[in-house]
């Protein structure tokens, strides 16, 4: 193993399949849908276990799909997999389990953490490297992955919405996962979140920007092919990416 692939302090994985996916198909949950043949939720799995920098993995999962989550694991054997824990009613709550687990565990503040939705199976080792590697200089970090359209920024008028602004579009990315954390900081910024009535961001480096805003977010390269599975119209993507992935394998 190489000096770049050893870590003085743990690497940890928290893979987010907790979402009920109502957009999906409130019938058959999007995490156990099987692309290219595998469940989603396991090629999230995969991607961490295939790390020789990750050292552990938490698996945070609906209540509703536990059993055959822990059946897939059980089955395919995953190392790294060291705690499979229940979500909450929304993400948030999901990344809050995972951390008080973690610091129950006895986790130390310096630990590197990467948060990751199982629904996007398709996480490139370079963009998980590049995660922990943004760690030595910075306290947060996330994937994302550079806009080729014009963002515009809006606020109401009446029952209109309205351009307020539009930022530069070399300045505009769109947010990928994992998104990633020395433990002492997410802990912090839940911390302070706690305390707010009206907290309810959609992804774990809103938490960092909006109660830590002096603590700079490093962006790492994220990838086309980082594809969130949102709704079926996504899932002839998902198959196509996945069969271009088992292509290149063999």
């Amino acid at each position: 193993m190489s000096q770049r692939e050893q870590s003085a302090v743990p690497v940890v994985a928290v893979v987010l399949a907790a979402g009920f996916g109502t957009r999906f198909d409130p019938n058959n949950p999007k995490q156990l849908v099987s692309v290219g043949g595998k469940p989603i939720v396991c090629w999230s799995i995969e991607a961490f276990e295939a790390n020789p920098r990750i050292t552990d993995t938490v698996v945070v999962v609906n209540p509703q799909v536990r059993h055959a989550v822990e059946r897939l694991v059980d089955q395919a054997g995953y190392p790294k997999v060291r705690m499979i824990l229940n979500g909450g009613a929304e993400r948030v709550d999901s990344t809050a389990a995972a951390l008080d687990a973690l610091a129950a565990a006895g986790i130390p503040g310096d630990a590197k953490i990467l948060i990751h939705d199982a629904v996007r199976p398709f996480v490139a080792q370079s963009s998980i490297d590049g995660c922990v590697d943004a760690l030595d200089r910075f306290t947060a970090a996330t994937v994302a992955f550079a806009s080729t359209d014009t963002v515009l920024l809006t606020r109401d008028l009446g029952d209109v919405k309205v351009v307020q602004s539009v930022p530069d579009r070399p300045q505009t990315f769109r947010a990928q996962t994992p998104q990633a954390f020395r433990f002492s900081t997410i802990r912090r910024a839940y911390a302070l979140a706690a305390h707010d009535p009206d907290f309810h961001p959609t992804d774990d480096t809103r938490v960092v920007v909006d109660y830590l805003p002096d603590e700079p977010v490093a962006i790492v390269a994220g990838s086309e092919t980082n594809l969130k599975v949102t709704t079926l119209a996504d899932m002839p993507t998902a198959e196509r990416i996945a069969a271009d992935i088992l292509t290149q394998r063999r």
